[in-house]
């Protein structure tokens, strides 16, 4: 998977991880990525203070994410599920994310992984170097 350093995130996390997304994506926001969830994500992140553009979950009708993944519109989305309908929905969004090269985090722990590597992708030139360098006596 790669990783992209700039372009839209979509969040939809089940609510006990919408405390975590906050700061993430204000990170994100900070890197100068656009924030796209659902309703009950947006609205959690926009009460927070984070500009947020709301779309439809793949059962509310079109547009629905899926569209805006597939139209290369979403480069990163953080999505975490709960629930029957919540799972089957992400599968649409899996699949999706698969076929369109789109990196795909399930964990807010990998969310936070991504997000710092982005932050480090986009403030270091990452370049080879020995083992050896790293163990200097």
């Amino acid at each position: 998977m790669h990783l992209p350093i700039a372009g839209a995130c979509f969040i939809s996390v089940k609510e006990s991880d919408k405390g975590a997304m906050v700061p993430l994506a204000r990170s994100l926001t900070g890197l100068g990525f656009r924030i796209v969830a659902t309703r009950g994500t947006g609205a959690y992140l926009k009460d927070n203070g984070l500009d947020v553009q709301i779309v439809n979950k793949v059962t509310e009708g079109r547009p629905d994410i899926t569209d805006l993944m597939r139209s290369g519109e979403i480069q990163l989305v953080i999505n975490t599920a709960e629930g029957k309908v919540a799972i089957a929905d992400s599968f649409s969004l899996r699949r999706t994310a698969l076929t369109a090269g789109i990196a795909y985090m399930t964990t807010v722990a990998g969310a936070r992984a991504a997000v710092r590597a982005i932050e480090a992708l986009r403030g270091e030139t990452l370049g080879v170097r020995p083992l050896q360098a790293y163990f200097t006596k």
